[in-house]
């Protein structure tokens, strides 16, 4: 056991298994998890110990190893935040898992279904007939004082007829082996994402173990609630969308993971639009509309127009669309004053009055100091209570230190206690200190007890509510309760939940015999965008390696940045932005940091391997940056970063489905490559170029061996001409990318509906048939400065159709 805040922990001498090793380790490792009420290994653990036992700890390390690597090729992360700034984390993983007995289970579920139906009916009628406050069983300041109860929504039903249909609970077990609730998470519940990642990673280093347990699977779980939220679709061609904060959110990454899973929309709410009391989002097609949303931002910040004023990141007129009821939200706007931490105090009361129940999972022993006896009992008790703010929807181990341990409290300012609440008790709460029990940890060789809680998950079905079975299990970083935080260094384990007979293996996918191919959905406006800018950025990156590695050829022969190649190369590189004051320039780094950039904002339709090949290639170049050298060393790690970039370009080129979105991705490079030759020409093909500057122009569009086959004559102006700008089967020359531009377009949807062609049609047409009927004798300097001036302009025209 563990007791907050002390480092009290018992001392257990039995060792487990007879293998050496894993006896010195387990010597400190028996938790309060794996032993029952008479100090013996719970049977469900018995497995998972024995098989532990068989092995080395070089094995043991082999296999977290593998988890390890599998959450870090997947680019499963959470954002930080703190005094170093803000960044993303690795998710940090609990290699051992936890083990519950089914059977306990179904009483640990059964008390979370009742708890679940009480907060439905609490939260109903808060924004309803108010009974609860009418009849004195909740103090009317806990509602009307609370920033969490959002008035414009009073009288607001759901258009389902249910307020909440995705709840998540932290729960802990006792020193008497029984459960209990620390807090209730309605508002916008994360982690059921991490919970399924925390599962693959687990099962890739003990699958053999995981195998040979009859261990619930999650996938079912998260079928059942997908089916619930395509029946809440009240017209056919409504759409189903995950509404996030966007990229700089904490669990951004599980938003995108669980919209790619269950096959829905990513959307942040500048995706959205009102229009006639439906919500609709802004494709590349026009307006489609939005049945159903599963918010992952707070409900204040989903409508600045009736909500929080201050809001960059909702859509005004959302909770008009809800009166209407045109759309279901998950959970209902409004729905998070269920996470204050005083209403805990009454939920007995509450149960008893609404259900005439008792509670089957205790809350945490919770007092609000707005009422005389309330306040007098936790004065009187000090020493067995953290005090904090009565509206915080946090556990006190979550609050950033927003409470206060009484026992930490100096003598004169416990004498001081009843003053304090007499004045603040509306705004404060006391709960008892509570001890929660130990689960073993995989730490420096060894398995060591750490204070755990779980966060599990309950989804409303068809068939009603359904208790995820698992979650993960937060694990403290040491013996203090309030280490288990992410944010204090805390960590994540997987729950398992056992039973002792086979269970079913169940999967997302349909029955073999019965399926249908669906087309993909509307790509939304923000999405193409990214995309586009995204193929931009990468091509822009390529454009600058070939140059600057040809340039640091060049300087490694002639030691000489005078020399009047080099140095025109250098002032063309400057009137690009790209710096020279490093051999790998800032600017390039920034390139490829913009790549990432637009990639983030569409992790729900960006591939793993794509994501990682990504972050490979930036690591690499900062990396480079700051230890590479002019000359040879500077033209191999250009060459290195040439090859990690075609490896992306070829794992989108190869893998990503040929839709809209794969059509715009495709249209940014076009247009890059196209820009970055009509520039290169224009400055370096002149009659006054420097002696070897067709040569250079001929490396850098990596055409050398294609002129000298097709020419049987040395480099000359009008052959590099006819060859980097307009031969139509050169892949690197101008007309070549005019030609794919001119074809992608016309495969774009038409967002107007007119059936007649489009001024970017039109203008991708006439710069390609303009070009195309230009002699290599008749390209110019000016040629290529109008060329440019008009692709630039092409550019801003398809923005102007598609992304507005």
């Amino acid at each position: 056991m563990v007791r907050i805040p002390t480092n009290e922990r018992p001392v257990h001498s039995e060792a487990i298994g007879d293998d050496p090793v894993l006896g010195y380790r387990a010597l400190s490792g028996v938790s309060d998890e794996m032993l029952d009420r008479n100090g013996q290994i719970r049977p469900v653990w018995q497995t998972l110990i024995d098989a532990l036992g068989r092995m080395s700890e070089s094995e043991l390390h082999e296999r977290f190893a593998r988890a390890d690597r599998y959450l870090r090729d997947a680019g499963v992360f959470y954002r930080s935040y703190g005094a170093q700034g803000n960044g993303e984390r690795s998710w940090p993983i609990s290699h051992v898992p936890v083990l519950i007995d089914g059977r306990e289970w179904e009483k640990v579920s059964a008390g979370l279904v009742q708890r679940a139906e009480l907060l439905e009916k609490i939260v109903a009628d808060i924004y309803g007939d108010n009974t609860l406050v009418r009849d004195g069983i909740l103090p009317p300041a806990l509602v009307a004082s609370n920033p969490e109860f959002l008035r414009p929504l009073v009288g607001v039903k759901p258009v389902n007829g249910h307020y909440l249909h995705f709840c998540s609970f932290e729960i802990g077990r006792g020193p008497d082996g029984n459960w209990w609730v620390l807090a209730d998470r309605t508002q916008a519940p994360s982690g059921a994402g991490f919970a399924l990642e925390n599962r693959v990673a687990t099962t890739r280093a003990l699958s053999d173990i995981y195998g040979e347990m009859h261990v619930h699977r999650l996938a079912s779980f998260f079928g059942a609630f997908r089916n619930a939220l395509q029946a809440h679709k009240r017209y056919p061609d409504d759409r189903i969308a995950v509404l996030t904060p966007g990229p700089a959110n904490e669990t951004y990454f599980e938003h995108a993971y669980i919209a790619r899973y269950l096959g829905f929309m990513l959307l942040e709410g500048e995706d959205l639009t009102v229009v006639n009391d439906r919500v609709m989002v802004r494709t590349v097609a026009g307006l489609k509309p939005i049945g159903v949303l599963w918010r992952r931002l707070d409900a204040s910040y989903a409508d600045p127009l009736e909500l929080n004023q201050n809001s960059h990141i909702g859509t005004p007129g959302l909770v008009q669309a809800l009166r209407a009821g045109s759309v279901t939200i998950v959970n209902a706007l409004g729905a998070g004053i269920l996470e204050t931490r005083a209403l805990l105090a009454f939920t007995p009361t509450i149960c008893h009055h609404l259900l005439d129940e008792e509670l089957l999972l205790p809350s945490i022993a919770t007092w609000w100091c707005g009422q005389e006896s309330e306040r007098k009992h936790v004065a009187d008790n000090i020493e067995r209570m953290v005090i904090g703010p009565a509206y915080s929807r946090l556990p006190f181990f979550d609050d950033s230190g927003q409470s206060v341990l009484g026992s930490s409290l100096r003598e004169s300012a416990k004498r001081s206690v009843g003053e304090w609440l007499a004045s603040e008790g509306g705004k404060l709460v006391g709960q008892e200190v509570v001890t929660l029990s130990t689960t073993p940890a995989y730490c420096g060789g060894k398995l060591i007890p750490r204070p755990m809680s779980l966060r599990v998950f309950a989804a409303r079905t068809e068939n009603g509510w359904q208790i995820m079975p698992g979650g993960f299990a937060r694990i403290g970083s040491g013996d203090d309760v309030e280490a288990i935080a992410m944010q204090a260094g805390g960590t994540a384990a997987d729950v398992w939940i056992v039973s002792d007979k086979p269970v079913e293996r169940q999967s997302l996918l349909p029955p073999e015999e019965s399926f249908s191919r669906n087309m993909p959905g509307s790509l939304p406006s923000r999405a193409a965008d990214n995309l586009f800018w995204l193929g931009r950025y990468i091509e822009r990156s390529e454009g600058a390696l070939r140059i600057l590695r040809s340039w640091h050829i060049r300087y490694a022969e002639a030691a000489n940045p005078a020399q009047p190649l080099l140095a025109d190369v250098a002032r063309y590189l400057e009137s690009i932005d790209m710096d020279m004051a490093k051999a790998v320039p800032e600017p390039l780094i920034r390139n490829i940091d913009s790549a990432i950039y637009s990639a983030s904002n569409i992790r729900d339709r960006f591939s793993p391997d794509g994501w990682l090949a990504l972050n490979d290639l930036a690591k690499t170049a900062k990396r480079f940056h700051e230890a590479v050298q002019a000359g040879d060393d500077a033209a191999h790690a250009m060459t290195v970063l040439l090859r990690k970039l075609a490896g992306f370009a070829g794992l989108v080129h190869e893998n990503m489905y040929r839709f809209t979105g794969w059509r715009f991705l495709s249209i940014g490079r076009y247009l890059e490559r196209g820009l970055h030759m009509t520039r290169l020409l224009g400055h370096m093909s002149g009659p006054d170029a420097p002696d070897g500057s067709l040569d250079m122009l001929l490396e850098i569009g990596d055409s050398v061996m294609t002129h000298r086959r097709r020419y049987n004559v040395n480099t000359a102006r009008l052959t590099v001409t006819d060859l980097l700008a307009l031969d139509p089967l050169n892949p690197r020359s101008i007309l070549f990318q005019l030609n794919e531009i001119r074809t992608e377009v016309e495969q774009l949807p038409h967002p107007h509906g007119t059936g007649q062609m489009s001024a970017l049609d039109r203008e991708s047409m006439r710069l390609h048939s303009g070009l195309a009927v230009m002699t290599p004798d008749a390209m110019n300097a000016d040629v290529y400065a109008k060329l440019e001036a008009e692709m630039e302009k092409l550019s801003d025209l398809l923005g102007q159709t598609y992304f507005g």
